[in-house]
């Protein structure tokens, strides 16, 4: 017997009547009666008994009725555990950046891409932070959020999106009317950093560490609630991403100032292993993290 003569039977039985069943099957009566007739054949015997224009399952009808739903129900859970398989529907994506401040949108992100993919697991592995791209050349990570590059033929690069870097100041500081800082303001000023090394820090590798300048005093300050409030205090400076930056400006005593007469500009980028076969979901992911980061955030 074929898998068609189960399917068969298990219509026949469920719909009740050979006019239904060839309506659930897409197939003529005569159709139908042909593989009922090939099932019997195959057999050895009647599966129904044609009693008052109505079809009843004999004994043996009844025991291939019941090995039909096991038979049937194995083949549709194999069946959608492949497709998870192949198209990605049931997994994993391990994501970490080289700063912090990216932690700001990613988990809103990440819940937006859950709702469309309940079964895949995303998971911010914190302790890759400032180290992503080792991490995900030794596997620990699947992707890296990154605006520093390194070359390497095992990471690809997608760029994600540009911000600005500016410093925050309170508005009785005496960097608040000025057009732009560089990186000689820095001298006598109390930098608040939101952690070590000072060589992750953006304004440090930018600007501060090519023109050879220190800051008076370097303080890390891991909350960012925290160190605006020391900043409004008047007691250091600090920097931001300009986007994060915007909703403090209509609350807050605090002002923004450009680095540089140009702004300083960054590129973030999507970093993957560049010789891995990912599953569908993965690139979906990508797609789905560069749309909504560019519509819903209006990053620049």
């Amino acid at each position: 017997m074929e898998i068609r003569h189960l399917k068969l039977i298990k219509a026949i039985v469920e719909e009740g009547s050979i006019t239904k069943a060839i309506d659930k099957l897409h197939l003529t009566q005569s159709a139908l009666s042909h593989q009922l007739k090939e099932a019997e054949y195959q057999l050895g015997t009647a599966i129904f008994l044609r009693t008052n224009k109505k079809l009843v399952l004999t004994k043996a009808g009844e025991k291939i009725y019941e090995l039909a739903n096991e038979i049937l129900n194995k083949l549709a859970e194999a069946e959608t555990q492949i497709k998870q398989m192949v198209f990605g529907e049931q997994g994993e994506i391990r994501i970490s950046t080289e700063c912090f401040s990216s932690y700001h949108w990613l988990p809103s992100v990440l819940k937006q891409f859950h709702l469309l993919y309940p079964n895949v697991e995303l998971k911010i592995v914190a302790e890759a932070t400032h180290i992503p791209l080792q991490k995900l050349l030794e596997n620990t990570i699947d992707i890296a959020i990154v605006s520093d590059q390194i070359k390497d033929s095992n990471i690809k690069y997608q760029e994600l999106f540009q911000d600005e870097v500016v410093m925050v100041v309170s508005e009785n500081h005496a960097w608040a009317g000025k057009k732009y800082v560089v990186a000689e303001d820095f001298i006598s000023e109390h930098f608040i950093i939101h952690s070590l090394p000072l060589e992750t820090v953006t304004i440090h590798q930018f600007l501060l560490a090519p023109a050879k300048v220190n800051p008076k005093k370097i303080t890390p300050m891991p909350l960012t609630e925290a160190s605006l409030e020391m900043v409004k205090a008047d007691m250091g400076v600090m920097s931001m991403a300009k986007w994060a930056f915007t909703p403090y400006l209509k609350t807050t005593s605090l002002k923004a100032v450009k680095v540089g007469k140009n702004g300083l500009k960054r590129k973030h980028f999507i970093a993957t292993r560049a010789n891995e076969s990912y599953p569908d979901y993965f690139y979906h992911f990508i797609s789905f993290l560069q749309n909504e980061i560019n519509l819903q955030w209006n990053i620049q």
